[in-house]
């Protein structure tokens, strides 16, 4: 009996360590791509066009995205061929992620933000210093606190664009940050 609990113990040791190595493979492979420090690629370098700010900027990247432009506070969601089907406004926070190519790592349907706010549509795809970075909308579509002690990386949105973020941007899917 001890032989046969002993080789139960090892079929499961073994068993256990090939799915955690399997998840951390699976982990690795579908971790956010972000850009380095010091490189820039067609997503960094795309700028607004200030006659047409709700045009989608040039070398903002290809494919389906969201594109979230840090100097004009718009978020562009584009399908394939480049077709926006939605552009909108938004109100960063005190923390910024850096140009770069994010992937969606997670989403939240209702939480409370960092300031204290109940928010909803939490669509996160980075952190910077710990501090969570994503696009969501408050429940009562009140601004953000003008000042707060605590960082905030919440990009904030009405709820009616909260709703078409959270319907597009599924985990995994791409964001492209650009100045």
């Amino acid at each position: 009996m001890a032989t046969s609990n002993a080789a139960f113990v090892t079929a499961l040791t073994t068993a256990a360590l090939a799915t955690v190595g399997f998840l951390a493979y699976q982990a690795a492979a579908t971790a956010p791509t972000r850009t380095p420090a010091g490189s820039a690629p067609a997503a960094v370098a795309a700028k607004v066009d200030r006659r047409d700010p709700a045009a989608l900027p040039p070398g903002s990247g290809a494919g389906e995205r969201v594109v979230y432009s840090l100097d004009d506070n718009r978020v562009w969601l584009v399908r394939s061929g480049d077709t926006v089907i939605r552009t909108f406004e938004v109100i960063p926070g005190t923390v910024d992620p850096a140009p770069g190519v994010y992937a969606v790592t997670s989403r939240s349907n209702s939480v409370t933000g960092t300031d204290g706010t109940p928010i909803e549509h939490v669509v996160r795809f980075t952190s910077v210093d710990g501090v969570a970075i994503g696009f969501s909308a408050a429940v009562r579509e009140t601004p953000p606190a003008a000042t707060t002690p605590v960082p905030t990386g919440g990009i904030r949105e009405s709820r009616r664009d909260g709703d078409a973020m959270w319907d597009f941007a599924t985990i995994g899917a791409r964001v492209a940050v650009i100045h």
